[in-house]
């Protein structure tokens, strides 16, 4: 299995515009597109903690941070599995 880089080069005037490195900026671009694809559910919470390049705790803090829940059940999913408790 092979993993790809993208490389993106950024404008300096955007740079200087943000008041941001090039590098900053680039790690800020992978959590915001980890935390993205994780509200849609296209990745589980430890492969978007992976392509933001956290850890899983840091990345379960950040979607804190942001008010995303880390779970994606939903109202019918936990009565469903009280019911089968029972």
């Amino acid at each position: 299995m092979s993993t790809q880089t993208i490389s993106v080069d950024f404008p300096n005037d955007i740079l200087l515009a943000l008041n941001e490195s090039e590098n900053d900026l680039k790690e800020r671009i992978k959590i915001t597109l980890a935390i993205q694809l994780y509200k849609l559910q296209k990745l589980t919470i430890g492969k978007a903690a992976q392509l933001s390049g956290m850890s899983r705790f840091e990345f379960e803090k950040e979607l804190s941070k942001n008010k995303i829940s880390i779970s994606n059940l939903n109202e019918e999913d936990v009565l469903s599995d009280i019911e089968k408790l029972k």
